[in-house]
């Protein structure tokens, strides 16, 4: 269970192809970095409510576009955003989590004006 009381599967998907090429980049840059976002991202795939829903008022302009962001706190001070949404889908209920970005702990307090 989360803090909003549900388990709902999700189907990964990035923000933007550039994103996913970086991520995959990440893979020789920083091994370690790049499993720690791979095993968040299964546990979102797993459920998409299990980490921490940010307020509406703390959301950075640059994503003021999607309804929601979710932040995973990874280890290291690092942060993973993203955004859950269902696309219409005439295949039933579908959920998406949207992988806008992941960065260090200074990084986040900076784009978060803390």
């Amino acid at each position: 269970m989360n803090r909003i009381g549900k388990i709902q599967p999700s189907e990964i998907r990035w923000e933007s192809p550039k994103l996913k090429e970086v991520f995959y980049e990440l893979e020789r840059k920083d091994s370690t970095l790049f499993k720690q976002i791979n095993s968040a991202l299964d546990e979102i795939e797993k459920n998409a409510f299990c980490c921490i829903l940010l307020p509406k008022k703390l959301i950075p302009k640059k994503w003021q576009h999607y309804p929601n962001i979710w932040k995973y706190d990874l280890p290291g001070g690092w942060r993973l955003f993203y955004s859950v949404t269902s696309p219409d889908s005439p295949r039933g209920i579908l959920v998406l989590a949207i992988v806008l970005d992941w960065m260090s702990h200074k990084d986040y307090e900076i784009l978060f004006k803390y």
